[in-house]
């Protein structure tokens, strides 16, 4: 099984790195994860240009950084592990970043080509944030809609409020204790399901 993990934080080693190493120690079970941080990527934001709209549904900007070939690693994995901060009820700049450059792919996708059968996606938002009725619900949304386009589905998410730095999440072992966990759970009904 091909398991990525992205990370959308622009902070190496930070809370959300943390919480990914923990979920895919579970999901694992020893094997191999790929790994891309998206802020060792070269991602240029979509300048709206419209050039996506029209067959064959391609991006100007496709050449000159490295959006397509996250989404080569997206659509060739089994299973997604998507984890980032939530800044200002929101993806940070770099994930946004590559969330929107995927419009080539919708408006494919739109236009009537098939999704094709995408990953399973897992995902986990923290924020430093302690409330907030709605903080997660729009990065959420837009994760959604994002891996739609690849015809994946989000099966499952955790939300961390409280926690901003590695610190304030190490210090919590049945927190950790429950990621790690969660991803074992995910393995053992992956495992389940295959044929």
């Amino acid at each position: 099984m091909r398991i990525l993990s992205l990370l959308g934080s622009p902070r190496a080693n930070g809370t959300t790195h943390t919480v990914a190493r923990l979920i895919a120690g579970g999901l694992s079970c020893g094997g191999a994860v790929e790994e891309i941080a998206l802020r060792e990527k070269h991602i240029r934001p979509c300048r709206g240009c419209q050039s996506c709209a029209a067959a064959p549904h391609a991006c100007p900007l496709a050449r000159t950084d490295d959006a397509e070939a996250v989404f080569a690693a997206i659509a060739a994995a089994d299973v997604v592990l998507w984890t980032s901060p939530v800044y200002f009820y929101g993806l940070p700049a770099q994930a946004k970043a590559l969330v929107d450059r995927s419009q080539r792919i919708w408006a494919g996708v739109e236009a009537g080509r098939p999704a094709g059968k995408g990953p399973l996606v897992l995902a986990a938002l923290a924020a430093a944030r302690p409330r907030g009725e709605q903080l997660f619900t729009g990065s959420l949304l837009g994760l959604k809609y994002f891996f739609a386009s690849f015809g994946a589905r989000m099966a499952d998410t955790r939300t961390l409020r409280g926690l901003s730095c590695p610190g304030d999440l190490l210090s919590r072992p049945d927190l950790c204790a429950g990621l790690e966990r969660w991803g074992r759970d995910w393995a053992a009904r992956l495992a389940e399901a295959r044929p």
